[in-house]
């Protein structure tokens, strides 16, 4: 078997699928990670700070190139999945009990990431072009977004940045839809990206399960969090 006819096998959509899930939920620890250190209370110089060294350096900035590259991937591939998924059967069985066979949000994928699909394009649209181009496609100015003497030199602000996207409350709802979107979608995701690497045993699957729970509560709680403290100022 060739490499393109694997690839375009169902074996390696789903090996696809496995891995760049493994990316997202690396991606999402460290972008996570990073974020929360708003709650320091410090007026963002500890988040800027970190943020400014994830910017900067080639290793960190490589593997998070490589990982958002994954996030990309599986999203499209998942997309691709669920729609040849539907067209394999245009009919649903007459008897198909589906939700005794499984969970809605395990039916839902292509649902969940096409919201997720448009989410990122939401929050790069918000940080990642301003952090490139300076300033939010021209509502916000460079100076309002600038730190003027971070380590000798001007970096983007964007603790500032946040405080201003997150002063609209129709953005930060749509944040909040988005984690929960995203929730749902690690809730299935988490153990599937597992199960097709053949990490399926009667010891490690509960707890793969329970971890996996654990993060699609904890990871999308704290992200959660971010807009909602920027927006009622429990953050400073």
């Amino acid at each position: 078997m060739t490499w393109k006819h694997f690839f375009s096998s169902s074996i390696g959509k789903k090996i696809i699928m496995g891995f760049t899930g493994l990316c997202l939920i690396g991606f999402l620890i460290v972008h996570c990670a990073i974020n929360s250190m708003i709650f320091f209370n410090d007026n963002g110089e500890t988040f800027n700070h970190w943020a400014h060294f994830m910017g900067t350096n080639l290793i960190v900035r490589t593997m998070e190139i490589g990982l958002f590259a994954g996030l990309l991937l599986h999203i499209v591939q998942g997309l691709i999945l669920w729609g040849q998924n539907s067209k394999a059967r245009p009919v649903k069985y007459a008897m198909n009990d589906a939700n005794s066979n499984s969970k809605w949000y395990s039916r839902s994928m292509g649902l969940l990431g096409t919201l997720l699909l448009l989410f990122l394009i939401i929050h790069l649209y918000h940080f990642w072009t301003p952090s490139r181009f300076g300033g939010m496609m021209g509502v916000h100015s460079l100076e309002e977004t600038s730190l003027t003497d971070y380590e000798g030199q001007s970096v983007h602000n964007l603790y500032r940045e946040m405080q201003l996207v997150f002063s609209q409350l129709w953005v930060v709802i749509v944040y909040i839809l988005g984690v929960i979107a995203l929730a749902w979608h690690l809730l299935h995701g988490f153990q599937s990206a597992f199960q097709t690497f053949g990490i399926n045993h009667k010891r490690w699957t509960p707890i793969i399960k329970g971890v996996g729970a654990a993060f699609s509560f904890i990871v999308p709680l704290l992200f959660a969090l971010m807009p909602l403290a920027m927006y009622l100022g429990w953050v400073n």
